[in-house]
């Protein structure tokens, strides 16, 4: 399988399921899941063109599964992409692809790389979102952006009238849809901006909705987000009425005290908290931020008082260093590392760090 669009939904479904495998939860079921993460995998290589049987792409490097709006895969891919990248950094795995083994890092640089090419970086120089650049579609297929408003001209429109007076206009839309991703150039690269070729400038929520999660990924950078947390077991209903459980109330956030010209600085919160078998847990979100204007590296932390698991930080003897996908935390850029124990805060310090 090679597509993943609006009626093609396995690749989603087999990465959800290796998600589950690579976190421990498959239970007796691993030997079927594992089977569901050998496709999700082919389904990965076969994007980067390391599979045996890859995905087209177009001279230019964008994916192509066929001409009538072609951006719904390009995007889907992309998300599915940044989605298992994260799952594999957190699992501290790599993709097994028929040329080698592939870093996640690798995985997130082709979802780059298709966004780069959906915003400009393509052989026409051209983005494929509305109103991003200088170079964008100006006659889209879409009936709200090529009529005019009805601020400018309060005239009534019929459906007929629209269609007759506004559709065939060689003029740029009057109306600019702004963020809209319209379906993309051929196999080839090219590409006509012309309202009645609806294959190539017809915009779709589906073709967005995607590109939302790719940009908050790349946003975020290597913030060092555990995809990997377990979830939390609900104990099973019993025949007879069982009392409420007594919840305590979440501890206040505490935000531990930092000198004021520190370079480090580490802020925990309580971000919910649950009652099981009597006890209530609470799970803590730490955020360790850079405030120097310079690259930390070589960062040690201490942790007292932990009674409970950790993710998204490395244990290194009596310490905690950056997660195996993290060697360094750029100026200003911050990285979370959660865990769950049944106290109030755990006591987090650092112990050392290099500035480069």
């Amino acid at each position: 399988m090679t597509e993943f669009g609006w009626d093609v939904k396995y690749a989603g479904v087999q990465t959800l399921v290796a998600q589950i495998l690579m976190s421990g939860r498959a239970g007796h079921d691993a030997p079927v899941f594992e089977r569901y993460q050998q496709k999700a995998e082919n389904f990965m290589c076969s994007c980067l063109g390391k599979g045996n049987r890859n995905a087209q792409k177009t001279p230019g490097g964008l994916i192509f599964r066929q001409r009538w709006n072609n951006m719904q895969f390009v995007t889907s891919a992309s998300f599915l992409a940044t989605v298992y990248s994260d799952y594999l950094a957190s699992a501290g795995k790599y993709l097994k692809c028929s040329s080698g083994s592939i870093s996640p890092n690798e995985l997130l640089s082709f979802a780059k790389s298709q966004v780069d090419y959906i915003l400009g970086d393509n052989p026409r120089a051209t983005s494929y979102m509305v109103g991003y650049g200088n170079n964008y579609p100006r006659q889209v297929h879409h009936r709200g952006s090529s009529i005019v408003s009805f601020k400018v001209n309060p005239s009534f429109v019929s459906c007929r009238g629209g269609y007759a007076t506004w559709y065939n206009r060689k003029a740029s839309d009057p109306n600019l849809l702004t963020g809209a991703l319209v379906g993309g150039p051929d196999a080839y690269d090219n590409f006509a901006d012309q309202r009645d070729n609806y294959e190539q400038t017809e915009p779709a929520t589906y073709n967005n909705a995607p590109l939302i999660g790719v940009l908050a990924r790349l946003h975020a950078g290597h913030s060092g987000y555990n995809q990997l947390l377990p979830v939390v077991p609900v104990p099973k209903p019993t025949p007879r009425p069982a009392p409420r459980p007594r919840v305590t109330p979440a501890p206040r956030p505490r935000v531990l005290p930092v000198p004021a010209n520190a370079h480090v600085t580490i802020q925990q919160r309580a971000t919910s908290s649950w009652a099981l078998n009597g006890k209530t847990y609470y799970r803590y979100s730490a955020v360790v931020t850079n405030k120097s204007g310079k690259t930390v590296k070589n960062l040690k932390l201490s942790i007292f008082k932990l009674y409970g698991p950790l993710w998204g930080l490395t244990k290194y003897g009596n310490s905690f260093i950056f997660p195996s996908w993290l060697n360094s935390l750029p100026a200003g850029k911050s990285l979370e590392f959660v865990y769950i124990h049944t106290a109030s805060p755990a006591i987090v310090s650092v112990s050392s760090y290099t500035l480069a």
